[in-house]
């Protein structure tokens, strides 16, 4: 059987009404920590087949070697983030996979019968989000970007060592 994507998962998502109280939640109830926060990312691209642009507020912490990404959208218009009167899906959101060839990776995804719901792009990075008919309400993600995989070691060891203090690192 031939998979689309051959290496292990790397991140699960969850969109959040409020990343700082998030953040805070994750810290106080499970322990996981520190948190890397980029406020005001902007991704460009195309959602449900139409143009658009989507700001958010991003937090990743680890637990093991899995990321755990944290999203609040702060624009409302139409998103994966938001229902249609622009507030936040706020749950579970999406598993992903990072890639080296996000076009290849989306046909051979399109080949096993999923379907594209958002591709964009922001600073240095490429992403895709498809889902299945056949599996509604679950996201799969892809990411290529040439920092990701540094990024993630970098953050899987920081956590590994984390003593509890500085839980939040905000990266400008």
């Amino acid at each position: 059987m031939s998979h689309v994507v051959a290496e292990p998962a790397v991140q699960v998502g969850y969109v959040v009404g409020d990343l700082d109280a998030s953040i805070a939640h994750w810290v106080g109830s499970v322990g996981v920590g520190p948190w890397t926060v980029i406020r005001g990312v902007t991704l460009h691209g195309r959602y449900a087949g139409a143009e658009t642009a989507v700001t958010m507020d991003v937090a990743m912490g680890y637990s093991g070697d899995m990321q755990i990404e944290l999203i609040q959208p702060t624009s409302s218009g139409p998103s994966p983030y938001v229902d249609e009167s622009g507030s936040p899906l706020a749950g579970p959101h999406h598993l992903a996979w990072i890639t080296e060839d996000l076009d290849a990776s989306l046909a051979a995804a399109r080949g096993k019968g999923l379907e594209e719901l958002f591709v964009a792009e922001g600073a240095g990075t490429r992403v895709a989000y498809l889902q299945s008919p056949g599996e509604p309400g679950v996201i799969f993600e892809y990411i290529q970007s040439p920092a990701m995989r540094q990024m993630l070691a970098y953050g899987i060891e920081q956590a590994r060592t984390w003593d509890g203090t500085d839980p939040v690192r905000i990266i400008a």
